[in-house]
């Protein structure tokens, strides 16, 4: 099992501090011997999830910037990164892995769901919040992903058409569901990290499961998908 090259970490920090156009042409095959062996990375975090759920996509992400509407116009990223998504309409939910040097992370759950999703979410929160509470306090989960939501994008009081007086307000606010495990430089380069990142993973899959049955039916719980 792999982890990442301190490489790409001392490559990441000298673009960070020579972000342009003619640094980055002058040390791109070394740009592309590295992306190789991220690449391989994904691929084997890849082949251990699969050992246990079924993944539709790997997704590296380009390091090129889209600086079309962004006051920032370095043109390229300071990390890479990696996502995972689950095969078909059953299994929801995915995850990510983002490489940058002292700021390192996986996270995994529904980042900015479309907003027939968003509203199905809230309305299971508003009937009932004790099972998602139950799978935030789980133990081995909450030591890892901590017990609440990443405050990505909130709401300031309450979602039109909720009360900001219910019970389960901090977590029908959220316009993300999604959680995060901080990375530092000794854990992202051992050798064991792509093992590690997978077991990471495998505790996300009791709150996927659950949010996969919220998901895929409707508020009586009858099943959304086509036989």
């Amino acid at each position: 099992m792999a982890g990442v090259a301190t490489d790409l970490l001392d490559f990441l920090d000298e673009l960070k501090e020579n972000n342009h156009r003619d640094w980055f042409e002058e040390h791109k095959p070394t740009f592309k011997k590295l992306e190789v062996d991220f690449k391989a990375l994904g691929t084997e975090i890849l082949e251990g999830l699969n050992q246990t759920d079924s993944i539709e996509k790997m997704k590296v992400f380009r390091i090129y910037k889209d600086v079309r509407f962004s006051k920032d116009k370095t043109p390229y990223k300071t990390n890479r990164s990696i996502s995972f998504s689950r095969e078909g309409a059953a299994l929801r939910g995915g995850y990510y892995l983002h490489i940058e040097p002292a700021n390192s992370f996986i996270a995994g759950g529904f980042f900015s769901p479309n907003p027939a999703d968003l509203l199905r979410i809230r309305k299971e929160f508003e009937m009932d919040d004790q099972e998602i509470r139950a799978l935030m306090a789980n133990k081995k989960f909450s030591k890892v992903f901590g017990s609440t939501f990443v405050p990505y994008a909130q709401v300031k009081t309450a979602p039109k058409g909720f009360s900001k007086d219910h019970a389960a307000i901090d977590l029908i606010k959220n316009k993300s569901f999604f959680f995060e495990k901080k990375l530092t430089n000794s854990e992202i380069t051992a050798t064991d990290f792509s093992k590690k990142v997978v077991e990471y993973y495998e505790l996300l899959r009791p709150y996927f499961n659950y949010m996969s049955d919220v998901l895929t039916t409707d508020l009586n719980g009858v099943s959304l998908l086509k036989e």
